[in-house]
Order: C-alpha cells, then sequence, then structure tokens
C-alpha cells in the first residue's frame, strides 16, 4: 500500500483514521490510534491486519487509547520482496519502533496468533512499559517437536502450500473459514476485508512466510521463551476459543502453568478469531479486568 487508504475499506465498518508510520528499515506501516487514556496495543497474527479489533476499538476508545498497527505485508501496510522482512522478529522490531515513536509508556499488550511472540518480544525488551498482558489464542514458545505444529508449517513451506497460498489466496479463503467456530459469526462483508488487504500473489508473501517461520524461527521464539521471567508476572487476561484448529487446551494450559497471574475466558462456541467471534464478550471482560488492574 502506498499511504492511500483503498475505497473498499468500509468507513462504516472500519471507522477510524488511517495513520502510517514510515518504519527505519524503510517500510511504511499502517495504523489506528484512537481514544484517549490508558494505552491498549492490538497486535494481529495470520492473516489479519487491525480490521481483526474493530468492535473492541470502536467501544473501548472511550476510555482507552487503543492503538492497533498492521505488520508490513499485511492491511494497508506496505509490501516488500524481501524475504527478511517476513521474518517475525523484523515484525517485532517495527512494532517496538512504532511504539517508541508514538510515546507509549504504560501500556496493556493484547496480542492474537502471531501477534503473541511479536508482542512479547516487546515485553521482554522493555517489561517496564508493558503492565498488563492478554492473550488469545496465540503461543510463544519453539514447536518444532511437536507433530501438530511441525506438520502444517512443513506442508504450507511446500511448494505446494506456497502455491495454494500466494496463488489461491489460501490463507483466507482455507484456513481462516476452518478456523472460524461458526461461519455465520463473520458475514461476507467482513471476509471482503480480509480478501481485499491480500489481492494478489505479490501481496500475499508476508502471509506465505510465516507459516515456515513456525519451525524456522525456533531460535527466536526460544530466546523469547527462556526471557519470559521479564513478562510472567505481570496480570495476565486470556481468551481462548475452544474450537481453534490452531492452537488447543494444550497450549492454554502451559500459559497457565508458566504465568503467575491468569484470568482465563475459554469459548466452547469460538474458534481461533475471538475478537471477530465473541466481541461483546471480549469487550465485558476486557474492560472488567482494566478496571480491576488500575485500567
Amino acid at each position: 500500500m502506498n499511504g492511500v487508504r483503498p475505497q473498499w475499506v468500509s468507513d462504516r465498518l472500519y471507522p477510524f483514521e488511517s495513520r502510517f508510520f514510515d518504519a527505519p528499515d524503510g517500510q511504511r506501516m499502517h495504523y489506528v490510534d484512537e481514544g484517549n487514556g490508558p494505552a491498549i496495543v492490538f497486535v494481529h497474527g495470520n492473516p489479519s491486519w487491525s480490521f481483526e479489533f474493530r468492535h473492541l476499538i470502536a467501544d473501548l476508545r472511550s476510555d482507552y487509547r487503543c492503538i492497533a498497527p498492521d505488520h508490513v505485508g499485511f492491511g494497508l501496510s506496505s509490501r516488500s520482496d524481501d524475504k527478511d522482512d517476513h521474518h517475525p522478529h523484523a515484525h517485532a522490531r517495527r512494532l517496538a519502533a512504532l511504539l517508541d515513536e508514538l510515546h507509549v509508556g504504560e501500556m496493556t499488550l493484547f496480542m492474537t496468533d502471531w501477534g503473541g511472540p511479536i508482542g512479547l518480544d516487546f515485553a521482554r525488551r522493555r517489561p517496564a512499559r508493558v503492565s498488563r498482558l492478554v492473550l488469545a489464542n496465540t503461543w510463544c514458545w519453539p514447536v518444532n517437536r511437536d507433530l501438530h505444529f511441525l506438520m502444517f508449517s512443513l506442508m504450507m513451506w511446500s511448494p505446494l502450500g506456497q502455491y495454494l497460498i500466494k496463488r489461491r489466496n489460501f490463507f483466507v479463503d482455507g484456513v481462516m473459514p476452518r478456523a472460524i467456530a461458526a461461519r455465520s459469526a463473520i458475514a461476507d462483508e467482513v471476509m471482503h476485508h480480509y480478501r481485499s488487504a491480500q489481492p494478489s500473489p505479490r501481496e500475499r508473501s508476508a502471509c506465505a512466510a510465516l507459516p515456515g517461520h513456525i519451525v524456522r524461527a525456533s531460535q527466536w521464539l526460544g530466546d523469547i521463551w527462556e526471557d519470559r521471567a521479564r513478562f510472567v508476572d505481570k496480570p495476565t487476561l486470556i481468551f481462548w476459543g475452544l474450537q481453534d484448529i490452531a492452537f488447543r487446551r494444550k497450549e492454554l494450559d502451559r500459559w497457565r502453568s508458566a504465568l503467575e497471574y491468569t484470568e482465563v475466558h475459554d469459548y466452547d462456541d469460538v474458534g481461533h478469531f475471538v475478537a471477530e467471534e465473541a466481541p461483546d464478550r471480549v469487550i465485558a471482560a476486557l474492560r472488567d479486568f482494566m478496571a480491576r488492574h488500575g485500567n
């Protein structure tokens, strides 16, 4: 994207001002920055973008500063032909640069999918600036010996998997619908916003790269997990869709055992995209959590 908001973005569904940040590596990140008050930073995964959090932002901006960036290669951010730009560590560096540029002090990190390790990389490097964590169907440790993740990563990184993602938009049209508990939870006009954000093979390069990094980024994931003492003592709210095809109860249980304080809301009728599938429940629980932990 070139810094201009495209016409396919609905002002009714996404009623926020689009802002852009020129990252130190030359890429341009799109983000929204709505409201005033304690900061909540929303960090998305694959194949999503800040649009995923629109219900939460629309409600919470009356009392909180809601910041939601699009990683490079996603949403309305720029695209790159350099494969190094698609490593999750590169996304983490750009997120940190954006938060520095916006002078965000104490914040709550709301992280989903790949947003978990990307956001927690920031939390381990700048723990004093992170007050609370919110985790939703995510992980942050090496999974290269877990067949569930290993087989998916290898399949999506294979020539066939790359063809399907880049040429057939398989992550949006194939994986995403299967990860949602009830297709009726996400309307066609909503899916249009995910499809339109990945309109061509080149613009799906980041989406195609991340599945391979489930295994290839094991060292980076391990480094974050080894540093977890820098964030495990923070008040943590967990939202978990139990019908997710990616993250299972096994991963939820690992979070429970690793974190010193957790409040868990798990949903039998929700899949991977908790903010899309159960926004009202998420908003109510998040508001209560923030109120009880000093806003």
